[in-house]
This record gives C-alpha cells, structure tokens and sequence, in this order.
C-alpha cells in the first residue's frame, strides 16, 4: 500500500511500489492557500471576493486558472457572473464541507490509483489537483504540467454533497476511467470524437471504470437520494428515448449530466445510461477495445443500442 508524505503547503507528492515498479501519483493540494486567502477575503463585497480568489489565491496557478476561464470562455459564458451567482454567495456555508472532502481526498487518491492501474492493467503517472473552483466540476480528467490530470473542485463536490469517503472514492475512480480512456486512446492515435453520443459513450465508460476498480457497482452520483437508481433502472426506457430525442434536435443533452441541472428533478442521470450501454457492450468485446472505438463507430452504436433499450422496456 502507498503513502502519501506531506510537503510544504501547496503540494504533497507520493511515491510508492506496485509489484517492485515505481511509479508517481502526486497530490497538489491549493486548499491551505485557499483558506488564508478566504480568511480575508469573505467579509469583503463579492466582487472583490471573485478580484481577490483570481489575483491572490489562483493566480499562484496560472495553468489552472487558464484552464477554468477558458471553460466558460469556449461555452460563450461570463466565468465572473457564474462565480457571482452560482459560487462565491456559498462558499463560506460550503466551508465544513469543503474541509471534509479535502481531508478524505488527501487520504483515498493514492490508494485509488493503485487499485486503478490493477484492476484495469494500465501504468500510468498521474497528478491531482485539489483547489476551489468557479464551479467547472467536481471532478475534471485534464493534464496538468504536461501529466494526465484529475482536477477536483472542493466548491462543486460541497454542493454535490459529495464530501464523504465513499462517495469520493467513486469520484475518484470514476475522474481516473476518464484518464485512463485518455491514454488508451492516445496510445494508438486516436482522436477523440465529441457531441452528444460521444458524452454518453465516454461518461458511460468512466462510470463501468468506476466499478472495475472499486469491485462494486458504486454510484456516487447517488449520494444522498437513495431512489436515484432505483428511478434510473425503472425509467431506462424513457431516458433512452428522452436522449435520442434531445441528441436527434439538437437541443442539449446538458440535463443528462451537469450538476446543474436535472431531468424530472434526478440529477446525473446520464451516467446511469452511459454505464448501461458500455456494460452491455462488454458482452460481445472487451472495455480496452471498447475505448478505442472511433466517432462513427461510437454513434452508430449508442444510437442503435439506445434504440434497442426503448424498445426492450417499451
């Protein structure tokens, strides 16, 4: 089992041994300056808040400050006003919450790396990054320092009520599929595809990571609504019908995913969708050769499997 050695404040790196190789899995944790900046900062209008989070916390990470604007900036949307409306109004009733995940994050991620690499069979260096946010996710699979990344924003994993060990462990696994179908992908050149079948295809597949690792079926989107999948499994039907739909007109397929956002008030369920297909997938072909699929082959066979489960249930 690893270790995780704690460093100065902004960084913690931990090097451990899996079957006699070394490999890195390094945590860079932003929250102690997040706080210091907090302390001065939450009394102050939240305008100056929002001055203060970019010029005296975040800018001490340029790549990650870039990486989160460009996000709203690439979605024609003012990353300010979100901040205004959707983060900073919160972030001190989100504080104890904030600190829980941040604890526990600093506990699992290693041991959920080393889990990853074995249950998938995949070597892989990786860093996380620990921070609060404008509200791009709670967790986000991206690079950092020209590394594979997980990016885990403690002001989106609050509002989620995701802050508790088991339901970060299945972040963490779910954000490290992502990764891992990445580097899969990459490995043999292939470019990766985008639209709404490829969302469903490749959140799907991080979702069946999640429980290849983990040896479960966890669903951490679960957490605190214990009829979530109860309601996914009996409305599986009209989930795939409702997403043919919204893909087929072109209006967004958001309310699948964003934590923002809901269908019939259950939030996230396209990762209940997603996972249903890559499972039944793997009946006839393997999740490694699942991973390099294509953007054709992608959305002729989300879009004939979706066909088949509305039809089936129907």
């Amino acid at each position: 089992m690893g270790f995780v050695s704690s460093q100065n404040i902004g960084q913690s790196v931990s090097d451990y041994e899996v079957e006699k190789m070394i490999v890195k899995c390094k945590i860079i944790d932003t929250f102690p300056e997040f706080l210091a900046f907090w302390e001065k900062a939450k009394t102050k209008p939240v305008d100056m808040q929002i001055k203060l989070w970019e010029s005296a916390y975040m800018s001490q990470w340029p790549e990650l400050l870039e990486k989160q604007q460009k996000d709203y900036f690439s979605e024609g949307l003012d990353w300010k006003q979100i901040a205004r409306e959707k983060i900073f109004p919160f972030l001190e009733e989100r504080l104890p919450a904030m600190s829980e995940a941040h604890t526990n994050l600093l506990k699992l991620c290693a041991p959920v790396y080393e889990k990853a690499q074995k249950a998938l069979e995949v070597e892989f260096n990786i860093i996380f990054v620990i921070y609060v946010g404008i509200g791009c996710g709670a967790g986000w699979a991206d690079s950092f320092d020209n590394l594979p990344a997980v990016l885990f924003g403690l002001e989106n994993i609050a509002e989620c009520g995701w802050s508790q060990s088991q339901t970060l462990t299945g972040l963490i696994a779910h954000e490290i599929g992502h990764v891992v179908h990445r580097l899969l992908r990459e490995k043999v050149s292939k470019v990766d595809g985008s639209g709404p079948f490829w969302d469903l295809y490749s959140e799907g597949f991080a979702q069946r990571c999640e429980h290849v690792i983990l040896g479960t079926d966890t669903w951490h989107q679960s957490a605190g609504n214990v009829e979530w999948l109860i309601w996914c499994e009996k409305h599986k039907g009209w989930l795939a019908t409702e997403f043919l739909r919204l893909a087929d007109t072109g209006e967004s397929v958001r309310p699948f995913f964003g934590s923002w956002f809901d269908i019939l008030g259950y939030k996230q369920c396209g990762y209940f969708l997603g996972h249903e297909l890559i499972r039944n997938f793997e009946t006839a072909t393997s999740l490694k050769e699942i991973a390099l699929w294509d953007k054709r082959e992608v959305e002729n066979r989300i879009r004939h499997a979706l066909k088949d489960i509305a039809e089936r249930i129907i």
